[in-house]
């Protein structure tokens, strides 16, 4: 008989898409390590297998599925072979999700295709897939993977972070509704994490500002972007505490507070920011003339 109960996270089931590294591979890492079994979903096959291959091979229970977040069909038959397989549901973290970086004159329809179709209609998929089924099931813990860049302005990565301003809203509102029925959401909203997205730009993002891999490491070092692993920790305990929005670092609270209590002044502040980082890029010189991504 199967116990109708949340399991936190001992012998768990849980999905975490985009598993094949980043922030991803590191909440399945810490699931497996809590007593969870996980089922990764990625696009980046060789990787998301060596993930899984791994955890197995250290005694975990991991199973690695080629998948595109993007497929609603592919999003739903994963979610109901998992269920069948082992009988429940427990995790839904929906974390695939691509950044596309650069001033939004820059971007084409294609740009804004390619991201919405994955960080807002792969979150979107991943729910329509695993709520219905948790509510039949009588609990579960839905995780959406938002950003700082969704609670706060966010110039130079503005389709980035409409879409991470789309699914902090889901989750909410999911969350009022959800928690009718005894379902859990959560949204995690990280600030500068160590992964290869903050570092390379990840495999599947695009930039039109010219930052080579070094400088993104710098700029990650200066800003002391806290370890995948540690944000991995830090996360789950707040999602076993059933937080609504869970930010890490905590040094990003006071920027989300701030930008409520005075949301004019934050968006001066992220021109400052914006400017600054320009600055340094050599994309601006600091005087008064127009940045070159304003020029004819």
């Amino acid at each position: 008989m199967q116990e109708n109960k949340l399991r936190i996270y001992q012998n768990a089931t849980a999905i975490v898409t985009g598993g094949a590294s980043g922030i991803g591979k590191a909440i399945a890492e810490e699931l497996v390590r809590r007593g969870a079994e996980v089922v990764l979903a990625d696009l980046q096959q060789p990787e998301v297998q060596g993930v899984a291959a791994k955890i197995v091979a250290g005694g975990g229970r991991a199973t690695a599925v080629i998948l595109d977040v993007a497929d609603r069909t592919a999003m739903i038959k994963l979610v109901t072979e998992t269920f069948v397989r082992t009988g429940r549901l427990d995790f839904m973290f929906n974390n695939a999700g691509v950044n596309v970086a650069g001033g939004v004159h820059q971007l084409s329809p294609d740009d804004w295709d390619y991201i919405n179709n994955i960080n807002i209609r792969g979150v979107v998929n991943g729910v329509q897939a695993a709520y219905p089924l948790m509510l039949r099931q009588g609990f579960g813990h839905i995780v959406n993977m938002g950003s700082i860049a969704g609670l706060i302005a966010a110039p130079g990565i503005v389709a980035y972070s409409m879409t991470k301003h789309a699914v902090v809203g889901l989750s909410r509102s999911l969350r009022a509704e959800a928690g009718l029925s005894g379902i859990r959401v959560s949204v995690l909203c990280p600030g500068i994490i160590r992964t290869p997205m903050s570092e390379s730009g990840g495999r599947y993002g695009r930039s039109y500002a010219q930052v080579n891999p070094d400088m993104r490491k710098h700029i990650a070092k200066k800003v002391r972007a806290m370890p995948s692993d540690l944000f991995a920790r830090r996360a789950l305990d707040a999602v076993a505490r059933n937080k609504a929005i869970i930010v890490e670092p905590a040094s990003w609270r006071w920027r989300w507070r701030f930008n409520r209590l005075c949301p004019d002044f934050a968006i001066t502040i992220a021109q400052k920011i914006l400017k600054k980082k320009l600055v340094v890029l050599g994309i601006w010189s600091g005087g008064q003339e127009k940045p070159l991504w304003q020029r004819p």
